[in-house]
């Protein structure tokens, strides 16, 4: 009977997980991850920061777009028409400051001002403005879109560190879902094996073979198995749920990880391949590529654009404008120097305190964006080195885990052996199985603190896998 017994216990506990992975209904890692990074809402709204980089870019290009503009107007007072004026322009914008411009003006009018008299058919005028001090080199207008072309490529690098974070989150889910689940399979197979013993002590106590206190104690033990095992269910019916979170189909439609589901059980090789931490570079590689690193580059970049303008503010205002004026617009050699209208103006504050004030501000943004990317570096290296190092420990660890839960096994047969001899008792199978147990969830919960720094050093890359 007592051989009968041990041969079943031994066969139930090895074939527990190996049973596991005969179901069909696998959610692997990368399938998972890749239906995160296509379908979640966060994901999609995290490109809603390329949408508005493209409408700001937009915006700042239309500062260079060119005008038409009309003013007409007219008084009449007691049957006397004392002026009628028209007059219209279209204005071209370039990237130097030079405004080119078309005119036409139309008056006439019996207290028309003598210097808006034009001729009967109106008046035709060519010619530029150009601002000779502040203004030439850098503008409002060429300042905005380069700040917004740097904006552009910030956000698509800003997009990749938003799309890795929801990675990094749902993959620390699914890691615990899938420690609940190896959890409730283990105690599944020990609830069997306790079981089988008090089904064959039980018997034992009916031939007379065993005393009616071990039926007890292996009722206990059963009892136990089962408290286990329900625990292990709550515990994977919220894994489960909070997965849930993370499952999203098209048109934000959310998905149910439904009960039949169940994680890959060996999951090292897809998580490595999904993670990409394999092929990585030299350290300074790491960090001249890194996401957070480009995107405050760009940061410096437009606060330097910034700095420029404000720079050029102290400049004096200068506008010099020159129009060549014609009766006809289709009689291009009729433009000539002897006709024209122009004008010079210039403006410059005493003081420049509020010009000076804002370059000082310019400069003191530009050093605080140059010391957080000092900062990030630091921090960035250090965190991945150390991470690479608690990568190094964990697999140590978890050789060590593998040896204690095979000697475990071994002291577990043992002592199965001497009981089968009379040798043993049921509480010191049950304690051997107690210690057996307690190595095998310390394997389980160490497996999911390896998978788990895997993820925060694939957070720490801010790699955006292609899934």
């Amino acid at each position: 009977m007592r051989y009968i017994l041990t041969i079943l216990v031994v066969m139930s506990f090895y074939s527990g997980l190996a049973q596991s992975n005969e179901r069909s209904n696998v959610l692997r890692f990368d399938e998972y991850l890749g239906f995160v990074k296509k379908f979640h809402p966060i994901v999609k709204q995290a490109e809603l920061v390329i949408d508005e980089s493209q409408a700001k870019l937009m915006k700042s290009r239309g500062a260079f777009d060119p005008k038409l503009e009309v003013d007409y107007s007219k008084k009449k007072f007691k049957n006397t028409e004392y002026y009628d004026k028209l007059n219209g322009a279209f204005k071209i914008p370039t990237w130097f400051g030079v405004e080119v411009k078309a005119a036409f003006d139309d008056n006439s009018g019996y207290y028309l001002n003598p210097e808006s008299t034009v001729p009967d058919d109106g008046l035709f005028s060519a010619g530029v403005a150009v601002p000779l001090g502040q203004g030439l080199w850098i503008n409002n207008r060429m300042a905005a879109l380069k700040q917004a072309k740097l904006y552009k490529e910030q956000a698509k690098l800003d997009r990749d560190l938003y799309v890795n974070n929801i990675l990094y989150e749902a993959a620390l889910v699914y890691f615990n879902w899938l420690q609940a689940y190896k959890e409730l399979k283990l105690f599944e197979s020990i609830l069997v094996n306790a079981e089988l013993r008090y089904t064959g002590i039980s018997k034992g106590v009916s031939v007379g073979e065993n005393a009616e206190i071990e039926a007890t104690e292996a009722r206990i033990a059963v009892n136990n198995r089962k408290l286990s095992l329900e625990q292990s269910k709550v515990k994977l019916m919220k894994a489960a749920l909070e997965l849930s979170n993370y499952l999203w189909l098209e048109n934000n439609i959310p998905v149910e990880l439904q009960p039949d589901m169940i994680p890959d059980v060996n999951s090292e090789a897809i998580v490595d391949a999904t993670f990409n931490l394999n092929q990585l570079q030299t350290q300074d590689a790491i960090l001249e590529a890194h996401p957070k690193m480009r995107s405050l580059s760009y940061k410096l970049e437009g606060l330097e654009v910034s700095r420029r303008l404000k720079a050029n503010k102290l400049l004096p205002k200068i506008k010099a404008e020159y129009n060549f004026l014609n009766e006809s617009y289709d009689d291009v050699q009729a433009f000539n120097t002897d006709n024209y209208k122009g004008g010079l103006t210039v403006s410059f504050p005493l003081f420049l305190r509020k010009e000076r004030g804002d370059l000082k501000l310019a400069k003191l943004k530009q050093q605080d964006a140059e010391f957080e990317i000092d900062a990030t570096r630091v921090q960035l290296q250090n965190k991945i080195t150390a991470l690479k190092q608690e990568l190094e420990s964990y697999t140590i660890q978890n050789e060590i885990t593998v040896e204690m839960v095979s000697d475990y096994e071994q002291m577990l047969q043992a002592e199965e052996r001497k009981f089968q001899l009379g040798e043993s008792s049921l509480f010191l199978i049950n304690s051997r199985e107690s210690k057996l147990i307690e190595g095998q969830l310390k394997a389980i919960s160490l497996q999911n603190k390896f998978f788990s720094v895997k993820a925060k050093l694939f957070n720490s890359l801010a790699v955006n896998p292609e899934l």
